[in-house]
């Protein structure tokens, strides 16, 4: 059997030490094998060489043709140099020639480095800072003028840039190329004297976005616009002025809510992977020293991804969080999202004590005990006719709970987490194919899949980490891609996938009409994944289909839902027709199982109703209470206020405020996951536990529960979260028979009038959601909402691209900016929840017909 490249070995010796590494190894990858420090700036283990800092300069020494050693006559770039065999290297540990070499570096990098240590976000966590202790002179020989700019600029609402600081390792510019695929940050004015640079000219290369004003170029030689200091308010100059500096104007699609020519949902990585402190936080700058901060381990909340994150807090205050380390799930990114938006936990509308509704109508505060007592009696007077709605925001473990407390204090199996858009259907492929089967697919099955299908899921806004692990393994050459969808996004043009074009409501057709001969069939049969996100359910057919496929292929399937909570709660049975692991509610022996678990005689056997249906009861009036944790009624479908308001009793256990606690008659606060401890299941079936990050008075909806059921006359026991965590572990994996597969036949989808299209429609990963809240800076850089759509569909409701449009349905009408792209005709595509565009205005969802029709205002710029 050969030997490949990487599996053969090279023997060097570093300062002395023998070692042996794979072929290909930089010098500064071997050396850190054995222990040997080299100090470096540009250097980044999941970037690819880039030599640009020089701080990593070593002797090396390698046999010539006589077989002597023969010393280079420079020293090289450890981080860019591939060790060869027979190869010494000396570093600034063993040779004056390195060391003398690193110091002239970094007197070099401080030349015109300002004195901003004191004031700097860096400062106490800076290689720079701490390089220049340990590979720096003593002294400074520099005694002119140090090069100056206006500081800060902005990249974007949320990422500023101080230049004078940049010492052009190229670590953020490598990351947009080569880790996300955006265009928004660049190194431009290389040599000096780029024409249409008059200012630049003269401070020669900088790191900068595409924006004239901001980076002192004009189109017009010669003239030189006046810097001002830059605002959250748009664009100074169109992208692309300067030839050379950009692709060309930018699209419609391609600006965020600012304005501004950035759109990408991991900047916030060039921050924390930058080696000084030029590039900065607008929600961080100035808010802390890191010896002023605790951090604690924590797991993101915003998706399914599981992502590690480090949370620092101040004074009991979060101030800022950053991707965690873990070569597993997120490597080192972590989606914008992940990072800024975590002040939504302590907003102005935050609750903190009970509330119950008094005899005038009006909620008002009380105490604990009077909170639960109201409650118990409200929910005791219903009986079992009591229905349970839970959100994705609830750890595993509070999951567990409302799960244990709708069938041995309720007795019901009405119990859904699903705050969207379900069917049996779904019923039957998560109880069959999901539920209880562990870690299947990984992130690293991902990257080295050969090919993955992607239905009903958008990568780069559902699940970023997954967006990631794709496109690396795209551009490593281990994965192909192909995406069911309406058209090719930005986020499926950066992972090279091929588009399988798919009107909303046809996947299933699509997809069963997939066979051998088609690339993608092809390809899925030799080494493939199937992803199926959590809108297939919406579609008749489609995760039938992808199971068919997944059967005809060979192929592998895996489910992403949204939401960080969602896995979690069908492993613990927070849904109608399964208990915890899997177990069938109608199995006799799986309530049996559960029964011993939980120590009741008996378990209710008839599967509950979905969220939809435990909404209609409760208009009715065949369910007497409604339990909601976690649920916002702005995620639940069509007509949930008035089935909410038409409920006898509703008891809520939320974090915040919101539309759902006007409907309430009592209101319990419950901790936000920074002030409990629990665990997340992400996608893959993993389970990432967090601990406790701050102290609180607030307790976790599990304790909360098991006091409401003590009052009802029935202890749970999970008054602590080892009790619940113990319990968990007692379902062990279910042998028992599972439920049937689903075989639902695909539909035709309606053909739309004149005038009139298919709506297209899925959440953008910064929209307009609660969790979002408070953090304007990171609200900044949403996508800006346009319609999207066909040229022949446009040009039917007399539109043009970027003209504006009027998408309407029978509740109401959106006034967007149109985008025209190549797409399925009579399909109009919009975002489904972001500031100033939310489907629910129109009183349709995707896969339903709207009427399209040109706006009169022309668009402003």
């Amino acid at each position: 059997m050969s030997t490949t490249e990487t599996d053969e070995l090279v023997n060097l010796k570093i300062d002395g030490k023998d070692v042996a590494v794979p072929k290909g190894t930089m010098i500064i990858r071997a050396a850190e094998q054995v222990g040997v420090r080299i100090p470096r700036f540009c250097d980044h283990p999941l970037l690819k060489p880039a030599g640009a800092c020089r701080q990593c300069l070593v002797e090396v020494a390698r046999p010539g043709r006589d077989g002597n050693l023969a010393t280079m006559p420079k020293p090289v770039a450890s981080c860019a140099e591939a060790v060869s065999p027979g190869m010494e290297v000396y570093t600034q540990h063993t040779s004056e020639v390195s060391k003398k070499a690193q110091h002239g570096i970094m007197e070099f990098l401080l030349i015109n480095h300002p004195m901003d240590c004191p004031v700097c976000d860096k400062g106490g966590e800076c290689p720079l800072q701490n390089q220049a202790m340990t590979e720096g002179r003593a002294t400074s020989r520099f005694i002119d003028v140090k090069r100056t700019f206006p500081k800060p600029i902005q990249i974007s609402s949320q990422i500023l840039l101080d230049r004078d600081r940049c010492i052009l390792c190229q670590r953020c510019t490598r990351f947009q190329s080569q880790i996300t695929g955006d265009r928004f940050i660049q190194l431009q004015g290389r040599g000096g004297g780029t024409p249409g640079y008059a200012v630049h000219s003269l401070n020669g290369s900088q790191v900068g976005n595409f924006d004239a004003q901001v980076l002192n170029f004009s189109d017009d030689e010669g003239a030189t616009p006046e810097y001002v200091p830059a605002q959250y308010v748009g664009p100074y100059g169109q992208s692309g002025l300067a030839e050379g500096f950009s692709a060309g104007p930018i699209e419609a699609s391609e600006e965020d809510a600012s304005g501004r020519p950035f759109a990408s949902y991991f900047s916030g990585n060039i921050i924390q992977i930058c080696p000084v402190g030029a590039l900065t936080s607008a929600s961080y700058r100035f808010r802390a020293r890191p010896f002023d901060l605790v951090s604690v381990a924590g797991v993101a909340e915003h998706d399914a991804s599981g992502s590690a994150i480090r949370i620092d807090h101040r004074r009991g205050e979060i101030v800022r969080r950053l991707s965690g380390e873990d070569a597993e799930v997120n490597e080192e990114w972590i989606t914008d999202k992940d990072r800024f938006a975590f002040r939504w936990q302590n907003g102005s509308d935050r609750l903190t004590t009970p509330l119950v509704r008094d005899e005038s109508g009006a909620l008002v505060p009380t105490s604990w005990p009077d909170a639960l007592d109201v409650a118990a009696r409200g929910l005791s007077a219903a009986g079992k006719n009591v229905g349970v709605l839970t959100g994705g925001r609830l750890a595993m473990e509070d999951a567990y709970a409302y799960s244990k407390f709708a069938r041995t204090v309720l007795g019901t199996n009405d119990i859904d987490f699903r705050t969207r858009a379900s069917s049996e259907e779904e019923d039957s492929f998560l109880a069959s194919v999901v539920a209880g089967t562990g870690v299947g697919v990984t992130y690293q099955a991902l990257e080295h899949a050969g090919h993955v299908l992607a239905v009903g899921f958008e990568a780069e806004e559902e699940c970023g980490t997954v967006f990631l692990r794709l496109r690396k393994g795209f551009l490593a050459g281990t994965v192909t891609v192909s995406v069911v969808g309406p058209y090719a996004t930005g986020g499926t043009a950066k992972m090279g996938a091929r588009l399988i074009p798919a009107a909303p409501g046809s996947e299933a057709v699509v997809l069963n009409n997939l066979a051998a001969g088609d690339p993608t069939y092809d390809s899925l049969a030799e080494a493939g994944v199937i992803l199926v996100g959590e809108r297939a359910a919406s579609v008749p057919g489609a995760l039938s289909a992808a199971l068919d496929l997944a059967h005809r292929t060979g192929a592998q399937l895996a489910w992403i839902p949204r939401r960080a909570g969602d896995r979690g709660a069908l492993e613990v049975g927070a849904i109608g027709t399964l208990l915890p692991g899997g177990r069938p509610v109608e199995d006799s022996a799986a309530r049996i199982d559960a029964a011993a678990v939980w120590g009741v005689a008996s378990l209710p056997s008839t599967p509950g109703r979905r969220a939809p249906e435990i909404l209609e009861a409760a208009a009715s009036g065949e369910l007497g209470a409604l339990v909601l944790g976690g649920v916002d009624v702005a995620d639940l479908p069509d007509g949930a206020r008035t089935s909410i308001e038409s409920t006898g009793f509703v008891v809520q256990l939320e974090v915040r405020a919101s539309a759902t606690s006007q409907l309430a008659d009592v209101v319990l606060p419950v901790a936000p996951p920074s002030e409990k401890g629990g665990s997340f299941v992400n996608w893959e079936g993993r389970i990432r536990p967090f601990g406790q990050v701050l102290t609180s008075v607030q307790l976790p909806d599990r304790t909360v529960l098991n006091d409401l059921g003590r009052e009802m006359g029935v202890d749970m026991g999970l008054a602590r979260l080892g009790d619940v965590v113990n319990e968990i572990s007692e379902f062990h994996t279910w042998d028992g028979v599972r439920a049937a597969q689903p075989q639902y036949p695909a539909q035709q989808v309606e053909v739309p009038e004149v005038g009139e299209a298919i709506l297209a429609s899925w959440n953008l990963m910064l929209g307009a959601g609660t969790l979002q809240d408070f953090e304007p800076h990171l609200a900044g850089t949403a996508r800006k909402p346009v319609a999207v759509l066909s040229a022949n569909t446009a040009a039917a409701a007399g539109v043009a691209n970027g003209s504006l449009i009027n998408v309407s349905g029978p509740a109401g009408t959106l006034k967007l900016e149109a985008a025209v792209t190549s797409m399925p005709d009579g399909v109009v595509w919009v975002p489904q929840n972001s500031v100033g565009c939310q489907i629910t205005t129109l009183g349709v969802h995707a896969g339903q017909k709207v009427a399209l029709a040109a706006a009169n205002a022309e668009v402003t710029k």
